[in-house]
């Protein structure tokens, strides 16, 4: 492919978290039975009108806000016109010329480790507009059924500049994206029921040349499925343009069983949806002082978030990345900070990114959901910290956490007797017993072989029942095989 640039941007839809639609009052609930909140302006049953829903447009102005957008003092919504089986009024409402939100950038990783590198990718605008309903094609014998539960949801359309060059670039974007929305709470981001979907527009073209001829990829509600309808599409235009063929602007749609894409239809341009301005709707005005108002509710925002981790709590960049990809994992990690001191910072992001997360994993919950409480965890930390239990026991401690009814760390510690062996002279006979019954391991070390050594700390440490310092325990052993 090193003779091929490849172009990519993406148009994202992100559902609102509002209670009620973005121009009525029905539901906006997920799982409701067929057609049971769909109001008479979703159905567009003749002289309803449209009426604008105050929390939609907070939602816009927070995301305009987080991104360093400029948000419109006057934005207009407009009709665009199509049809579709589950479009009753034969337009969408929408904004066109005059968005909510213009410009803006989403900062991201790309990578890991060494190889990672951080990219920004500009915004062109973000716009408020209403989805439109559902065709369902299963168990109607050869027919289609229509659900308008989802007609007049609201969303917020998020374009992107033509900034990424690879599908892995995309998928970085796509997951800051979605962990924005969901970190300022304006979308849930539950990619299953439809809350946070992508477009994918995609071009190749010759480095040196203009822009090749795009094809948009629909509806794609994985991560997974973005990244392989992306790479299926950049190798399907390059063997085509290199067999003498050309691109033709569509819309496709891809398809997770075979891995293809697949032409649905000719890419329709602006003038094919004949916009114009609604007329049953006047201009969104938004003024300083509500700028301001929703300005002082946002949280603070996940680039400042990683930096503050890394300059305050002296966290690599990497760790900082990880323990902000959520705002629910920045939290409980700063209050497991809170308890274990600042001065353990990086012994609680190990623990917050490896024993927890792992154990979530395998539970399948979120961190809002773990049965360990972010301040046991710290008394834990702290614990091992300042050497009243090794590492080792931690692990037990923990998993006692995990399993108890709320007890601490501490109480654990005390009931069980797990508290670590510091005495220089207990642990010097535990050492002096291991080495008389084991001749054949002290032999071996003292020729030369490691393994040997390692094999004495082990019975030290049995016989300790894992309670002994370990950095004791090969200090001591040490200094006695060398007498």
């Amino acid at each position: 492919m090193k003779p091929w640039e490849i172009v990519i941007g993406l148009e994202t839809h992100a559902q609102l978290a509002t209670v009620s639609k973005i121009f009525s009052g029905a539901s906006t609930a997920f799982g409701a039975a067929p057609n049971t909140q769909a109001s008479p302006v979703d159905l567009a049953l003749p002289g309803v009108l449209p009426v604008l829903n105050k929390g939609a447009v907070e939602c816009a102005i927070k995301f305009g806000l987080a991104v360093g957008a400029t948000v419109a003092e006057k934005s207009v919504f407009a009709r665009k016109n199509y049809f579709y089986p589950d479009l009753p009024k034969g337009y969408q409402i929408s904004q066109f010329e005059l968005p909510v939100v213009e410009g803006g950038q989403i900062v991201l990783s790309v990578g890991q480790g060494d190889k990672a590198y951080e990219k920004r990718v500009n915004l062109t605008r973000a716009h408020l507009e209403e989805d439109a309903g559902k065709s369902l094609h299963e168990d109607f014998h050869g027919k289609t059924g229509i659900d308008l539960n989802r007609a007049g949801t609201p969303l917020l359309e998020i374009v992107s500049e033509p900034d990424m060059r690879s599908a892995d670039e995309a998928v970085a974007y796509a997951r800051a994206l979605h962990a924005l929305v969901r970190w300022i709470g304006i979308c849930d981001g539950n990619m299953q029921e439809g809350s946070f979907r992508c477009d994918a527009n995609v071009s190749v073209h010759r480095p040196g040349t203009p822009f090749g001829t795009r094809r948009e990829i629909k509806n794609l509600n994985s991560f997974r499925n973005l990244k392989e309808a992306i790479e299926y599409e950049i190798r399907w235009q390059i063997e085509t343009l290199e067999d003498g063929g050309r691109i033709e602007q569509a819309t496709v749609l891809f398809d997770p069983a075979t891995g293809e894409t697949r032409a649905m239809r000719t890419k329709e341009d602006a003038h094919d949806y004949r916009y114009f301005p609604d007329p049953d709707l006047l201009p969104l005005k938004i003024d300083r002082t509500w700028l301001d108002r929703v300005c002082k509710r946002l949280p603070e925002l996940p680039e400042a978030r990683r930096q503050r981790f890394v300059t305050d709590l002296g966290l690599s960049a990497y760790d900082a990345a990880t323990l902000t990809a959520t705002l629910e994992t920045a939290d409980y990690f700063e209050a497991t900070v809170a308890v274990a001191g600042k001065a353990s910072a990086k012994l609680c992001a190990n623990w917050v990114m490896g024993d927890l997360a792992a154990r979530l994993n395998r539970e399948n919950l979120g961190i809002a959901q773990s049965p360990v409480a972010a301040a046991q965890l710290g008394g834990l930390i702290a614990r091992v910290a300042d050497n009243t239990v090794s590492n080792a026991i931690g692990k037990k401690v923990f998993e006692a956490l995990w399993t108890g009814a709320g007890q601490s760390a501490d109480a654990i510690i005390e009931a069980q007797g797990l508290k670590q062996i510091t005495d220089t002279g207990a642990i010097e006979k535990l050492v002096d017993d291991v080495i008389a019954a084991n001749p054949a391991n002290v032999a071996e070390y003292q020729a030369g072989k490691e393994k040997a050594f390692n094999a004495l700390v082990g019975q030290v440490m049995k016989a300790a029942r894992g309670k002994a310092n370990p950095q004791q325990v090969n200090a001591l052993l040490k200094q006695k095989l060398a007498e």
